[in-house]
Formats: C-alpha cells, sequence, structure tokens
C-alpha cells in the first residue's frame, strides 16, 4: 500500500471514528437525562433489541452467506457481543443512575490508556513512549474541558459507586476494541448483526429482574424518541463506524479517539443547551489535539518508510 493509500485509508478510519464518538457522546448525555424517565437496564434491552429489528432487512443477506462462518468462530464472536454489547451499555446505563456526565465522560477517556495495556498483553504489542506521552496530554486537555479549567472543581471532584461501574463498562469496552482483531472475516453488516443478536438475549434476565423489581419501561414521546435515538445512532451507525475505524488504523490508534468524547460532549451542550465557548474549550481542544497527534506520529512515520 502507498503512501497516498494510507493517508486516504487514514482519514476514512478517523471520520469514521469520529462520528461513532460523536453519536456515543449523544447517548452518555441522554442517558443521565432520562434516567428518571426510563430504568437503566430497560433502556439497554430495548436499544439492543430494536438495533436488532432495524438491522435485520439489510445484514440478512450478508448473514446467510457468512453464517458458516460465524458458525466456525462462534466463540469469539460471542465473546464479542457479551463485551460490547451485552455489557458494556448496561453498565453504563447504570453507573449513569448514580453519577455525573461529567464523570463518566472522564472515565471514558481512559479508554485509550486502557487499550495500550491490554494490547500489551495479550497481543505483545510494543508501548512506545510517545504513545504514553500523547495519551497524558490528551488525558489532561480532556479534564481540562471536563473541570473547566477551575481547580476548585478539580478539588471538589469524587468518585462514587456508579464511577466504579463505568470504569468497568470502559475495562469491558477496550477489551472489545483489542480483540476486534481476532473477528471473523466476514461482511461488516453480518459481523454487527450477529453481535446484535447475540448479545440482547443476555440482557434479558436482568430486564426481567428490573421490570418485576418496581421499575417497568413506560411508554411516552421521550421513551419512543430515546429507543429511535439509541437504537440507530449509538448503535447500529456507530458499530459500524467504529468497527471499520479499528480495522483500518488498528485498536491502539482508534482508542484515542476516546479524548473526542469531551470534545463532542462541548459542541452538542452549545448547540443544543444554550452554552457558550469558553477559553478552557479552546485549551481542552488543543491539548487534545496535540496529545492524539504525538502519540499517532511514530505509528504513521514507521508504515511510511
Amino acid at each position: 500500500m502507498n503512501s497516498e493509500t494510507q493517508e486516504a485509508s487514514g482519514a476514512r478510519a478517523y471520520l469514521f471514528l469520529a462520528l461513532a464518538i460523536l453519536f456515543w457522546a449523544g447517548n452518555s448525555v441522554l442517558g443521565r437525562a432520562v434516567r428518571a424517565e426510563i430504568p437503566p437496564i430497560g433502556l439497554a434491552f430495548w436499544r439492543w433489541t430494536l438495533a436488532t429489528l432495524f438491522i435485520a432487512p439489510f445484514a440478512w443477506k450478508p448473514f446467510l452467506k457468512d453464517l458458516k462462518t460465524i458458525k466456525k468462530h462462534l466463540a469469539i464472536v460471542l465473546l464479542l457481543a457479551f463485551l460490547g454489547v451485552g455489557t458494556f451499555n448496561t453498565l453504563l446505563y447504570t453507573g449513569l443512575q448514580y453519577t455525573q456526565a461529567v464523570n463518566s465522560v472522564l472515565l471514558q477517556t481512559l479508554l485509550s490508556a486502557i487499550v495500550l495495556l491490554l494490547s500489551r498483553i495479550f497481543f505483545k504489542v510494543p508501548i512506545r513512549p510517545l504513545q504514553i506521552l500523547g495519551v497524558v496530554i490528551a488525558f489532561l486537555g480532556a479534564a481540562f474541558i471536563i473541570f473547566k479549567g477551575s481547580l476548585a472543581i478539580f478539588l471538589a471532584f469524587r468518585l462514587n459507586p456508579g464511577d466504579a461501574i463505568i470504569m468497568i463498562a470502559v475495562i469491558f469496552y477496550a477489551s472489545y476494541t483489542v480483540l476486534l482483531q481476532k473477528r471473523p472475516n466476514i461482511h461488516p453488516l453480518s459481523f454487527v448483526f450477529t453481535t446484535f443478536l447475540l448479545g440482547f438475549p443476555m440482557i434479558f434476565p436482568f430486564y426481567m429482574i428490573e421490570t418485576f423489581s418496581g421499575r417497568p419501561v413506560t411508554l411516552s414521546s421521550i421513551t419512543l424518541f430515546s429507543f429511535l435515538y439509541v437504537a440507530i445512532f449509538p448503535s447500529i451507525l456507530s458499530y459500524l463506524f467504529y468497527n471499520r475505524g479499528v480495522e483500518l488504523i488498528g485498536a491502539n490508534r482508534a482508542g484515542l479517539s476516546a479524548y473526542l468524547t469531551p470534545v463532542f460532549g462541548t459542541i452538542l451542550a452549545i448547540l443544543f443547551l444554550g452554552e457558550s465557548f469558553k477559553w478552557f474549550h479552546a485549551v481542552g481542544i488543543v491539548l487534545i489535539s496535540l496529545g492524539v497527534f504525538i502519540a499517532t506520529r511514530m505509528n504513521v512515520r514507521k508504515k511510511l518508510t
């Protein structure tokens, strides 16, 4: 592959990853906003159930064509369905019942560092000094946005049980990201549909427990809008985009996209909540951009030489 083709492929990958993170940023905001109206496991269950139904007409033909390969690699597909569908968002929504959205965003930015560590543990991928430096700088940029450049807000920050739940979710999704390289060589729609199809029944027993313990899902305009958004954007589209991005540039570089979460959170707050762009947003975005550039610089040079 020549340098121009690699650059074009990298540009597509970062576009896909940016769109995935944009939709996931909206997912975190929505999960926190509707926590009183929609129980967390109910939101996760209907998200994946509807996503499975919506994508089925488009994925059915390639799924049947790839079924033999899927059965051959069923163990890894089941594991990826468990990590990426069955547990991650269920834990995220549950954690958001007990913590603030800013805590959730900060913890999700740790995805990149965890991906680096897991890649090293499971696949012996070396961790280079520039990657560590870039991850640290990008994390500081994310923290700068989250804490609004205020030492007082930082000192007032406290972790709580909900943060522990979200941390487990992030570790699971980092594992999903790293293990994507072991996915079978099948059509993207087949893979996403299969993980959805295997993943949502894993949530069903917990959904039943939640429902019969006094928190059933109640239909309303808010519920329906929420279900449609989480089924289409952070589920079908984000997973197609994210999986393709990881395939094109690898787990370690793709994991850096997590630092876009507070950036897109800022943009969404400005567009939909009437918030204004502040100086700490600019500083944070510059630090995140610099960190991602440093962390990916060595990999790019190595591939082009």
